[in-house]
């Protein structure tokens, strides 16, 4: 018996090692890539960093200087405005891309994939293109508005008014994510319940509002925290299309960041608006999950 259980006693003691070993790589990257800029971050917000200079300890002043920042607020409202408006969106939108593909057609494997092709396309490519597509002067959709319906499209990203919208209308080309999520839990959805409900004689949508929706609604949190987490970082398109503009109404909170850590090199004020933004971000997480308690079920097991 005891030398059995010396055995065991090294086996586990090379799968221990084993795991440390194969988990190293990951171990290291976080270590020197993620938790120590965070922890240094941390720091230098209660510092004044130029990068040149070695930072100096300034105490609580940055934050108190942020909370009384008009661009703070500015860059804060617009980012606020198209969370409301892309979360929704992105949700809606992936969603019934979801149930569009997940129908029995010819062909189903390629509408599949060039539905989520776009989403792994680099976000500077898709700016690039979207900025072509959405161009007031020579872009394709304005030009498909005049010749078809003899109507002038507006100006999309150089109108204060269309610009959040544009931003939101480019989601269309990054739900592949999503709307794989989506597709994956649709697909695992009990067939008997939709027997059952057809043999009462309920309608296609009854069905998807009573059954479809309360199943997947973890899937829906789900997919909904990860859509807010993304639009409160979102830069790429900004920062290619429109530097902020037109009227500040493009000044996203994270490319206010980018400037003043980049642009101005005050490290230590831009690690205090990060730290603002994880705030946010970690809250508004917090009350999602909160107010979903009596929105989400979780009682069905398949079974």
């Amino acid at each position: 018996m005891v030398g059995n259980k010396r055995k065991r006693s090294s086996e586990k003691i090379k799968e221990e090692r084993a795991f440390w070993i194969f988990i190293s790589p990951w171990v290291i990257g976080f270590v020197f890539f993620v938790g120590g800029p965070i922890i240094a971050s941390l720091f230098l917000s209660f510092t004044e960093y130029n990068v040149i200079e070695p930072p100096s300890f300034t105490g609580m002043k940055n934050f108190s200087t942020l909370f009384n920042d008009k661009l703070f607020y500015k860059s804060l409202t617009v980012t606020a405005y198209y969370v409301v408006l892309n979360v929704p969106f992105t949700i809606i939108a992936g969603l019934a891309f979801a149930v569009m593909l997940n129908q029995k057609v010819k062909g189903q494997a390629f509408f599949r994939t060039m539905y989520y092709a776009p989403s792994v396309i680099s976000g500077v490519s898709v700016a690039f293109l979207w900025s072509w597509l959405l161009n007031p002067d020579f872009g394709i959709v304005n030009g498909f508005l005049n010749d078809f319906f003899g109507i002038d499209g507006p100006g999309w990203f150089t109108d204060s008014k269309t610009v959040i919208p544009s931003m939101v209308l480019m989601q269309l080309t990054g739900i592949g994510g999503t709307m794989v999520i989506f597709l994956a839990s649709l697909q695992s959805l009990p067939t008997e319940l939709y027997e059952a409900a057809e043999i009462d004689g309920a309608s296609r949508w009854k069905q998807f509002i009573k059954i479809t929706v309360p199943i997947i609604s973890p899937v829906i949190l789900f997919n909904s925290i990860m859509s807010i987490i993304a639009s409160f970082q979102i830069f790429t398109q900004a920062y290619i299309i429109t530097k902020g503009g037109p009227d500040w109404m493009s000044y996203f909170y994270v490319l206010y960041l980018f400037d003043t850590a980049f642009g101005q090199f005050r490290m230590g004020y831009a690690s205090a608006q990060a730290w603002i933004l994880f705030i946010i971000i970690f809250s508004f997480t917090m009350l999602s999950l909160w107010a979903s308690r009596k929105l989400v079920h979780y009682e069905y097991d398949g079974k």
